[in-house]
């Protein structure tokens, strides 16, 4: 027979918050990001708040866009807010053996989804001013198929030609299906030159 886990408890409290802004929430789900099935509440507070721990620079998490976005609020609220955003369904709670981890609902990686493609768009912006071809984009080759897809949404529906010398380079790297969606936003894009 095997040994028993005893799951570390936890009690979620949103100490009277009424509601956070769009962007609370955003930044929120952010820093959640870089800890998904690997962290929790707490190192989560410590991302958002700005954290010179060691661990939080061990793990590189104050290299996340979220970090410090909170550093004028006391941690207690800054895990007020993260409660809240797991009470109302943005975030949730796995266990992985004895720890409580935190996880994405879809209601919440819908908005992060939003939140990524809006940082990749930035990053092509940077490149296409900062970089000549041949862009490198094998950092996107294994993300998340529906992230990839939403983002080649977004290119498209920018109607920008410029994109097309990144496209090109991120198709020869990627997967067939992606491949073939790729194709097809670089001919939308064509009829803009």
């Amino acid at each position: 027979m095997g040994k028993r886990v005893y799951h570390v408890p936890y009690h979620l409290d949103a100490r009277g918050i009424k509601g956070i802004t769009t962007d609370e929430l955003k930044a929120i789900l952010r820093g959640a990001d870089e800890l998904i099935m690997s962290g929790g509440r707490s190192l989560l507070a410590k991302l958002l708040k700005g954290s010179k721990e060691k661990k939080v620079l061990e793990l590189g998490l104050d290299k996340c866009p979220a970090y410090g976005y909170f550093k004028d609020e006391s941690l207690e609220t800054v895990k007020a807010k993260i409660d809240w955003t797991i009470i109302h369904g943005y975030l949730d709670i796995e266990y992985d053996y004895r720890l409580p981890l935190l996880v994405f609902t879809p209601r919440g990686w819908e908005i992060e989804i939003e939140t990524l493609t809006d940082e990749y768009i930035a990053q092509f912006d940077a490149m296409l001013e900062n970089s000549e071809p041949p862009y490198l984009m094998t950092y996107l080759k294994d993300k998340n198929r529906p992230l990839i897809l939403r983002l080649l949404e977004k290119v498209e529906e920018s109607k920008n030609p410029k994109y097309i010398p990144i496209l090109k380079d991120w198709e020869k790297i990627d997967y067939k299906k992606v491949r073939q969606r790729i194709r097809r936003v670089i001919k939308t894009l064509e009829q803009y030159q």
